[in-house]
This record gives structure tokens, C-alpha cells and sequence, in this order.
């Protein structure tokens, strides 16, 4: 339950601080501090912060307000293994259904490994050509870029990798 919340925070946290984005301000230009990878792959509000400004890094061509952002816990233990479980059939049912152009998913934690072999099962079955205008976002290793790259590449997605 403590990591659905955590999802559902990231999401909410990426939906409220991109809500700002399309505001026109003065001329005013504001110092952001970058937030770093973190460490230890128990730190999840570090972990929440990092890959919210990664994607807000990331929107260029998104014309949707808040993208579908996909926050893969590492772990071997039954809670993270249920987890990660519970995300591949969610994220296998978006794919099955489709997204909207200009929309994104955004994909990350603190395995990239993990991360890949979520999104690649998830491609499996999509339909070739079904999400062209969708924007799909890695952030993890280069070791696992190209496998990603060629399960999403049948979709006509535009796919962005970012090196963690």
C-alpha cells in the first residue's frame, strides 16, 4: 500500500509542478537546483524528486498537462516483487488500450534493469504503429537503452533515454 502511495505521489507531484509550466511569467529567470540520483534505493522521496525533474527535463513535444509516470521499486522482497507486479499489468493494460498523442509514460528507480525488463514486457503485445505521437521516457542505465529502444521502436512512440 506504501508504494502504490508513493506512485500516486510522484504522479501527483509531476502533475502539480508541471501545472506551472504553461504560465506566463516576466522575464524572469529562476535559479533550480538539480537534484541528484540518489544513493540508496530505499530513498524514495529522493528517488520521487530526481525522476519528477527528470521528466519536467524531458516534456519537449508533450502536449499533455501530466504524463503517466512510472516510479519501478527495486528489492527482492515480496512487497517490492508484488509491486512491480501489479505495475506490469497496469502499464500492459495502457499499452493494450492505447494513448492519446501527445501524451507521455515516463519509466524509472533504482534498477535500471528492472525498469527495462517492465517496459519491454510491457511492449510485448502492443499493436505495431499504436502509440505514434506518445512519448515514452526511460531514465536508467545505457547497458539496457537498446533493449528498450527495440521493444518500444514497433509502436511508432518517440522514445527518449536518460542516462541515470
Amino acid at each position: 500500500m506504501r508504494k502504490i502511495l508513493m506512485v500516486a505521489a510522484l504522479g501527483l507531484g509531476v502533475a502539480l509542478s508541471l501545472g506551472g509550466c504553461h504560465k506566463k511569467e516576466a522575464a524572469t529567470t529562476q535559479q533550480v537546483a538539480t537534484v541528484q540520483r540518489p544513493t540508496s534505493p530505499t530513498d524514495i522521496q529522493g528517488w520521487q524528486a530526481y525522476l519528477s525533474q527528470v521528466v519536467q527535463n524531458n516534456m519537449q513535444g508533450v502536449s499533455a498537462s501530466s504524463p503517466y509516470v512510472y516510479f519501478v521499486p527495486a528489492g527482492k522482497d515480496a512487497m517490492d516483487v508484488a509491486e512491480r507486479q501489479r505495475q506490469l499489468e497496469q502499464v500492459q493494460g495502457v499499452v493494450a488500450r492505447t494513448v492519446l498523442p501527445g501524451n507521455m509514460l515516463a519509466f524509472g528507480g533504482p534498477d535500471s534493469a528492472l525498469t527495462a525488463k517492465m517496459i519491454e514486457d510491457s511492449f510485448k503485445g502492443a499493436v505495431a504503429g499504436s502509440f505514434k505521437g506518445v512519448t515514452v521516457l526511460f531514465i536508467g542505465d545505457k547497458a539496457d537503452d537498446a533493449a528498450v529502444r527495440k521493444a518500444v521502436a514497433p509502436t511508432s512512440a518517440t522514445y527518449k533515454f536518460v542516462q541515470m
